[in-house]
């Protein structure tokens, strides 16, 4: 990435703070943010663009865009609104995580500080990987799946499309969940899960 290109974070509330700190730690720098509306808190003193919704939202300079967004579903829908634009989502790992060299990681995807994703797990477009989590070896997690804090994935787990894994879940090896789930915080998952499913407990039901 050459040094004078901006990253636009898009999203400047509580998940996107903890984005701009990833990516200052990273030595990605983002100099200015979009959103529905200017920001009330400015902690970073970054400068608001407007909305990337507007009709005149300034497509044509040579930016990079950041997710900032916390929601499965808006996340993926202005991330892909973002790609529609021919504009570059960039990928920001944090330096304190630990993601191997043999695992496949798509666009505009996020990893928090203590997170580890193992060899030969493939994580999805915007996907996130959030503080702690452990993301093991061969599992694949499809377009915008967020896997909350503390969250462990044993090996060989897949996870559908937009579906959500709330903080301290544990799912077992070979597991798959569908697309579109919520699984409870603290849940273990034993078993496969379909689509639309919201689970929780031990065992998850």
């Amino acid at each position: 990435m050459q040094d004078s290109v901006e990253i636009v974070l898009v999203g400047y509330s509580g998940h996107g703070y903890v984005v701009y700190d990833a990516a200052l730690l990273s030595e990605n720098k983002i100099v200015a943010y979009c959103d529905v509306s200017e920001a009330v808190r400015n902690p970073f003193d970054l400068n608001y663009l407007g909305s990337e919704r507007n009709d005149s939202f300034d497509w044509h300079s040579d930016r990079l865009f950041a997710l900032g967004i916390g929601d499965n579903n808006l996340r993926v829908r202005i991330g892909e609104f973002i790609l529609s634009k021919n504009k570059e989502l960039v990928t920001i790992v944090h330096p304190k995580s630990t993601v191997s060299s043999f695992c496949s990681m798509g666009k505009g995807v996020f990893v928090n500080a203590g997170a580890i994703v193992n060899a030969f797990s493939t994580i999805g477009d915007m996907c996130i990987i959030n503080s702690g989590a452990i993301v093991e070896h061969e599992c694949v997690l499809e377009k915008g799946v967020h896997i909350a804090p503390g969250a462990v994935l044993a090996g060989n787990v897949n996870v559908g499309q937009q579906t959500f894994i709330g903080a301290n879940a544990v799912v077992r090896q070979g597991i798959k969940i569908g697309k579109n789930c919520i699984i409870g915080a603290g849940s273990v998952v034993v078993k496969d899960i379909a689509d639309n499913s919201i689970v929780y407990g031990n065992p998850a039901s």
